[in-house]
């Protein structure tokens, strides 16, 4: 092959470019008005009252267990199929992530087993709409109300997804984003938690500014230097120009949904006549965002395919190592294997296949052949 695809990549065009420049050239390179925007661009286009941008989407998942009071002491339930950010937000807090196992069809927590998981130290659940899809909220909410529980959606993976109708940041307490390169839309590194609830708003945006009331725009706005800090915050901010770019992509972002599922559509139908290869299933009550696209290798060994494609040129990836059986949560927590058998025997058969907007169709029939061909 003269190419490489890999399995994810951002998309930067001249527009794009033009927007950085434009707020690099404007005095405020960072807590300015570009950055008020954006938050106002992404909440009004999830139907969310407010947004808080940050500087990644780790920091967001940080910010929201912030908002959401975790301590010392605390359990949070998440499923282990996620990235490690999930559960670190958790115990940056001093609280205990409590793993609970996921469907083996979609690979999203099973709400069946959560409240098997619920103790009076439980103060939240974090449901990770894995690649994409939306998890079971109707479910999910029913069991937060009745436990008194914060609902908190790592939507990391499925900005402009819907569930029921319902677009994904209406369905939590707090929904967090990721803008990092691979995602849908990127802002280079950054983040957003959105909500409807003005008093976690306020919150979130003191702890990304050190704790701090009031940051220097705001200040200089007053005319005033007096600020107090309230809260030990973290400098999550987020740049001007990050933000920019931010909003130049998100108005692309309908289009690249629809290509994503347009190839996801291909793949689906291709791969439908592969008795080894099953895709993950999807609800019919959910439009999936498919910021990956994920098989399950049912009868070829997951890691002599993965090298097979690779040394072919297609940047396939696994996504992920069960979050439990990671050194520092078996060291730390005394996580140990069998605790989640669902997601660990899923882990052993799944792949990531590129999906990206910019996949042109020969792109797309590269993969297929190729993923066939490591397989027979």
């Amino acid at each position: 092959m003269n190419k490489f695809i890999p399995y994810g990549r951002q998309c930067i065009e001249e527009d794009d470019i033009k927007a950085v420049v434009e707020v690099l050239e404007s005095g405020w390179l960072t807590t300015g008005p570009a950055v008020d925007a954006f938050e106002k661009a992404v909440a009004g286009f999830v139907g969310a009252e407010y947004g808080v941008a940050v500087s990644s989407g780790t920091a967001a998942l940080h910010t929201a267990v912030f908002a959401a009071g975790l301590k010392p002491g605390d359990e949070v339930i998440i499923p282990p199929m996620t990235f490690a950010a999930t559960a670190n937000a958790v115990v940056f807090q001093g609280a205990t992530p409590v793993f609970c196992d996921v469907d083996a069809d979609t690979l999203l927590i099973d709400p069946d087993l959560i409240e098997a998981k619920i103790n009076p130290r439980t103060k939240a659940i974090i449901a990770v709409d894995y690649a994409g899809q939306p998890c079971d909220y109707d479910a999910l909410r029913k069991i937060a109300d009745r436990n008194k529980l914060f609902l908190i959606a790592d939507a990391c993976h499925s900005i402009g997804a819907s569930y029921k109708s319902r677009k994904v940041g209406t369905l939590a307490d707090l929904t967090v984003f990721s803008f990092h390169p691979v995602k849908h839309i990127t802002t280079g590194e950054g983040g957003m938690v959105v909500t409807d609830n003005p008093e976690y708003s306020k919150r979130m945006k003191m702890f990304r500014n050190h704790g701090i009331t009031l940051d220097h725009r705001q200040r200089t706005k007053k005319g005033s230097w007096f600020y107090e800090m309230v809260d030990l915050g973290y400098n999550y901010r987020i740049t001007d120009f990050q933000c920019a770019l931010g909003i130049s992509q998100l108005r692309k972002l309908p289009a690249w949904i629809s290509r994503r599922q347009e190839i996801a559509a291909r793949y689906n139908e291709s791969f439908s006549y592969v008795s080894a290869i099953e895709p993950l299933g999807v609800a019919s009550d959910a439009s999936h965002a498919y910021h990956l696209y994920v098989v399950k290798l049912l009868s070829a060994e997951r890691n002599e395919v993965f090298s097979s494609l690779r040394n072919a040129g297609i940047g396939v990836n696994v996504h992920y190592i069960p979050i439990h059986l990671h050194p520092f949560y078996r060291r730390k927590f005394g996580a140990e294997e069998g605790l989640c058998p669902v997601a660990e025997a899923v882990y052993e058969q799944i792949l990531s296949l590129p999906m990206f907007p910019a996949l042109t169709d020969e792109d797309v029939d590269t993969v297929i052949s190729s993923v066939r061909e490591a397989i027979s």
